[in-house]
């Protein structure tokens, strides 16, 4: 019988409060995690740098070494080769807080599978996977961090597969607005829940974009590594018309670093004209920002990110980053700032907590008609 191990990383933060913010909400979807994955799995390994929180888990904790950089490929040989791993689940601590126990006995099939294969929540940017032969990743050249997992295993000839997209495969807790998101949806397992109830963030631009998504005569604008499939469950979930501009994605999977058409527009105009000419085409905007923001393919601090997220110029030290904060927030039309995860599951809980208090007298969209009686 196969021996089957969940392996639930957890990389320690910053300590600036929105920092600290995302990285308490991470520990509490981490919880939840393992309470699903439990009943489904041999052994539940937590490998973190900062142990303090997982002792009490019930759970094998794994201490990353402090004065060696994390290095994800390594980490994974040697824990596949210390616990006896026969198939692995692998979680970054914010994925994987929203799966069901089906959807938990769904990965565990195929971890049960004899021949070698891979599952991934997102072949292109990986936040959990499932390896059903873990001693296939012995002769694999593997990544330092989980990004381009999937083009690792594919290059190696080991089959690729990946998960149906939905709130519980996309949705990752990455930033601040990704925990805003969660608790404006009623989203989320019993730790988390507590959490975002001990935690409440009054996000100033939230409520506004939802009325705009509500409202058949408003234009919101995406911008970002929004994946089509994704952007497609949007329109006819919401009330408004949508429109925008999908750049980015793969930006870390990838070794390119090609300049991107709305970045170079914030470079040569500036953020505040930036606004200025997106105020004559949208009445609220949703944007990914570390693709209109990675001058040169580097990003700032976490802590800078993160403070930009939550409109909090002032605690950001970067003057790119600070100069675009300042501009969103004195925009004439709301703005919604985060990472890959508020344009990928997030947008599914925007979907779903722009109508909550709200509602519409009739249909959004009208029933499909086969040429018979029946709806389709």
């Amino acid at each position: 019988m196969k021996r089957i191990v969940a392996a639930v990383f957890h990389a320690p933060a910053g300590p600036s409060d929105p920092e600290q913010f995302v990285d308490a909400g991470k520990r509490a979807s981490a919880e939840d995690l393992i309470r699903t994955l439990r009943p489904a799995v041999d052994e539940i390994l937590v490998v973190t740098g900062d142990t303090t929180w997982a002792e009490s888990l019930d759970v094998t904790v794994l201490r990353t070494d402090p004065d060696r950089p994390f290095h994800l490929g390594e980490e994974l040989r040697g824990l596949i080769d210390a616990h006896r791993v026969d198939s692995l689940l692998y979680f970054g601590s914010g994925a994987g807080g929203l799966l069901s126990t089906e959807s938990i006995d769904g990965l565990r099939s195929f971890a049960e599978r004899d021949e070698p294969g891979a599952l991934f929540n997102n072949y292109y940017s990986c936040d959990f996977a499932v390896v059903s032969q873990a001693s296939s990743l012995a002769s694999v050249k593997l990544p330092q961090t989980d990004n381009a997992l999937g083009f690792a295993l594919s290059d190696a000839g080991i089959p690729c597969h990946t998960l149906p997209r939905s709130v519980e495969t996309a949705f990752d807790i990455d930033t601040p607005t990704d925990l805003v998101l969660l608790g404006a949806a009623g989203r989320g397992g019993p730790a988390v829940r507590t959490y975002l109830k001990t935690f409440p963030i009054d996000h100033p631009t939230l409520d506004a974009v939802c009325d705009a998504l509500t409202d058949r005569t408003r234009i919101v604008h995406l911008a970002g590594r929004v994946n089509p499939a994704i952007w497609a469950m949007l329109v006819p979930r919401v009330a408004c018309r949508t429109g925008g501009m999908i750049e980015g994605r793969g930006m870390r999977a990838y070794g390119d670093r090609r300049p991107l058409f709305v970045q170079r527009l914030l470079r040569d105009e500036g953020p505040a004209a930036f606004f200025e000419r997106l105020a004559g085409a949208t009445d609220a905007a949703i944007l990914d920002t570390r693709p209109l923001l990675a001058i040169g393919g580097t990003l700032p601090s976490a802590a800078d990110r993160f403070a930009s997220d939550l409109f909090l110029a002032d605690r950001v030290s970067d003057p790119v980053w600070r100069a675009f904060t300042e501009a969103a927030a004195a925009a004439p039309f709301p703005v919604l700032l985060g990472g890959h995860s508020l344009v990928s599951g997030g947008l599914y809980l925007l979907a779903e907590a722009c109508w909550k208090g709200r509602d519409l007298a009739r249909r959004l969209h009208p029933d499909l008609f086969n040429g018979r009686n029946d709806r389709i």
